[in-house]
């Protein structure tokens, strides 16, 4: 361990030190609008105020509402909200869970230093589940803010142009659930199983919980599945389904009885009890009630995309739209009920013209499939291009619907590499917010690809505006080795100066209006004459 002359902390070096800052992750880092997320986040963390509480006591003029005496409940400083942002973006960019990627943080100066942390910390920024609280709070409207940046940072950095963006492609999948593979035995020895710990929680005692027999019945059928002996499958589901409704009926009188309170408290678990029995006699589902797939998440939906190798998959419909060209994703949605594609088609594009409406851009050309069929009416702005409409599409729209085909592998990319493929969320909320997060993880990859093959450098400036230079960052064109701002003292300026330094002698964090988007310039120094010059 050595000192560290750019900070006042003898023991500790600057991150920026330890790292290579040319990696894509680094310059990202320097690039991201952090001020304007946080400031649109932040909104929702606002704290509320506490309605007063009744107390018993009267005076002259009646029942006083007043604020009653209690400990705060305030607890530990909040999580700054970069790091929370970052570990999101982090955790679905290189498909870690909420574990790993608290776990990996730790390890990895890189993943620190894009989180805006200064020193190295050997520990984790937080738990796992703070970030199951953070992503309710934020909710599909927060991180829809998120993948908007995305989109941002792209264009600002000329990743993509604006025109672009009004070309767009649309189609959908199914994003998974976290549930086992729904069966009849399955489900109703579930209920089974939850009528009775609901009975026993309220006070109800049965007269028999069918323990041991619905669980060697539960196995019968599954075996004699396996066996494909179906009558004797059939006769065990049978048994099991009659035993459902019996505890279904006596736990309704019993919990009658007891008043209407007990009865209100069990009457949710009655009813998806009653649910699966019923549809446990039928393939069909009963009129206006679709079928309870998991007993825990009951706005699953099974949904037949055409697959041979899966015919059927439990889920929810998620449409994705991404560019033409470029393939960068600019609209992530989930619809609950599986409805017919065509009809998700003004909600997708709804949502991308939200998510462009800084980049002065929105949608005009849509390619999509034969899904999205006869859908024309409803969406008189848009221009929808499909084969079949062959006899009426010029002969750039034949070109461009060549491209279409290129949608299917950045799915297939959402679900291998940015964890699409299983939804672990709970509800529908979670369906929304985990298509969107996946969506934003691909985006952060795709930046992290596109400023390598561009050779984008680190932006000192974005840099220094982003963690402890905000006053530096409003000043003009500033040499910090030779014409250090008055405003940079102590261990500010003497952070920018070692950046500098350790960039090289003839090197220098500049702020011009001459530099570009790239922030390159013609080097000067001899032995940088054949390549970029980073500032």
């Amino acid at each position: 361990m050595f000192a560290c002359p750019a900070t006042d902390d003898f023991f500790r070096s600057r991150i920026d030190h330890m790292i290579d800052v040319r990696h894509p992750l680094a310059v990202l880092a320097s690039r991201m609008p952090w001020q304007e997320i946080e400031a649109q986040v932040a909104q929702v963390f606002s704290r509320k105020a506490r309605t007063g509480a009744a107390l018993p006591d009267l005076d002259l003029f009646g029942e006083q509402v007043q604020r009653a005496a209690r400990a705060s409940h305030a607890g530990r400083p909040r999580v700054p909200l970069r790091i929370m942002i970052s570990l999101l973006y982090l955790k679905h960019a290189f498909n870690e869970s909420d574990e790993a990627v608290v776990a990996r943080w730790a390890d990895t100066p890189r993943w620190q230093f894009f989180s805006g942390c200064a020193y190295y910390e050997d520990r984790p920024p937080c738990d796992a589940t703070t970030l199951v609280k953070f992503r309710q709070l934020l909710g599909e409207e927060g991180v829809e803010e998120l993948l908007a940046q995305t989109i941002r940072v792209a264009v600002q950095l000329k990743l993509v142009s604006p025109q672009q963006l009004s070309q767009v492609i649309v189609d959908s999948t199914v994003q998974s659930k976290a549930i086992a593979h729904p069966t009849d035995s399955r489900l109703l020895e579930t209920a089974r199983a939850r009528l009775v710990q609901a009975a026993r929680d309220n006070g109800i005692e049965l007269k028999q919980t069918f323990a041991k027999e619905g669980k060697e019945l539960s196995r019968k059928a599954g075996r004699y599945a396996h066996a494909r002996q179906f009558k004797r499958m059939r006769r065990a589901i049978k048994r099991q389904r009659t035993i459902v409704g019996r505890l279904v009926r006596e736990t309704g009188r019993k919990a009658s009885a007891l008043g209407h309170a007990v009865r209100q408290a069990l009457q949710e678990t009655l009813d998806k009890a009653a649910r699966i029995a019923t549809q446990s006699r039928q393939r069909k589902p009963v009129e206006g009630q679709p079928k309870l797939y998991a007993w825990h998440a009951p706005e699953v939906s099974c949904i037949s995309k055409g697959k041979a190798r899966q015919p059927y998959e439990f889920g929810v419909k998620v449409g994705i739209a991404s560019t033409l060209r470029g393939n960068l994703i600019v609209g992530a949605r989930a619809f609950a009920g599986n409805p017919y594609d065509g009809h998700t088609l003004s909600e997708q594009l709804e949502q991308c013209r939200i998510l462009m409406q800084d980049c002065q851009a929105r949608p005009t050309r849509v390619v999509v499939d034969l899904g999205y069929r006869g859908v024309d009416a409803d969406n008189p702005d848009v221009r929808i291009v499909h084969r079949g409409k062959s006899k009426r599409l010029s002969a750039q729209e034949r070109q461009q619907l060549k491209r279409r085909q290129a949608i299917e592998p950045i799915i297939g990319h959402l679900k291998a590499d940015h964890r699409m493929n299983r939804c672990p969320l709970k509800g529908e909320q979670g369906d929304s917010v985990h298509a969107v997060l996946c969506a934003a993880g691909y985006n952060l990859r795709w930046l992290l690809r596109m400023i390598a093959r561009k050779g984008l450098p680190f932006c000192g400036r974005f840099f220094c505006g982003c963690t402890p230079y905000a006053r530096w960052r409003q000043k003009g064109c500033v040499a910090l080795r030779e014409q250090p701002s008055p405003d940079l003292s102590g261990p500010v300026r003497a952070g920018c100066e070692s950046w500098a330094a350790s960039a090289g002698n003839s090197w220098a964090v500049v702020e011009s209006p001459e530099m570009n988007i790239s922030g390159t310039t013609k080097s000067t120094h001899p032995k940088n004459r054949s390549h970029k010059q980073y500032y």
